[in-house]
């Protein structure tokens, strides 16, 4: 349902020349000449830079990406992104963070994208090492999934800096009565935290 993170794509461009062989007065000079002939040029991997408009991760940390979305000025956008998978190693979401400007109770912000299929009344609940959740509203929903779109206080992310790991619950529309637990590693956060983006509220 959502599209992993990709690092930097390798392009593999393979050039196949044809040799030219000089004109040659004599027999002996042309077999002389091919039996000297150098190998094709088979080519190299080169590096491609990503397209306009597509994420990229920039740089690992611990965990999280800091991942980029390429666009026509010098500086590309960047925000701390995770996939958070289920016990069968399927992504299910994604959360990508990034810092606010001060002066506002929210010194972050962050975006969670949910499958479809999530009961929006029960809302987004975020816990860290198991201590009581807070709980966020969802925005909207599109063909990508269905996005709550919420504001971090210093107490949230000094928790998130202090934690090991954090849950992302959720609950399914045709169940329920069930809750789905996404674990969010925090490995790597405050490096990470530390070099993303802020944000113009």
């Amino acid at each position: 349902m959502f599209k992993n993170l990709t690092p930097l794509s390798l392009v593999a461009l393979m050039a196949l020349g044809t040799p030219v062989l000089a004109q040659s007065t004599s027999t002996e000079e042309a077999s002389e000449s091919q039996t000297n002939e150098n190998p094709l040029d088979m080519g190299q991997a080169v590096a491609e830079g990503p397209k306009l408009g597509e994420r990229y991760s920039k740089a690992k940390h611990g965990d999280w990406d800091l991942a980029c979305i390429k666009i026509e000025a010098d500086v590309d956008p960047c925000s701390l992104l995770q996939i958070l998978k289920d016990d069968q190693g399927n992504a299910v979401a994604e959360v990508s963070l990034f810092r606010l400007e001060e002066g506002g109770q929210a010194v972050a912000g962050a975006t969670i994208i949910v499958p479809l299929e999530t009961l929006l009344p029960a809302q987004v609940t975020i816990s860290v090492d198991g201590a009581p959740g807070k709980r966020y509203n969802y925005s909207f929903c599109n063909q990508i999934g269905c996005v709550a779109q919420i504001g971090l206080t210093q107490a949230d992310i000094d928790a998130f800096k202090k934690g090991g790991k954090a849950t992302v619950s959720l609950v399914p529309a045709p169940a329920p009565d069930q809750v789905i637990a996404l674990p969010m590693s925090l490995s790597g956060f405050t490096a990470g935290y530390d070099v993303v983006d802020v944000v113009t509220n």
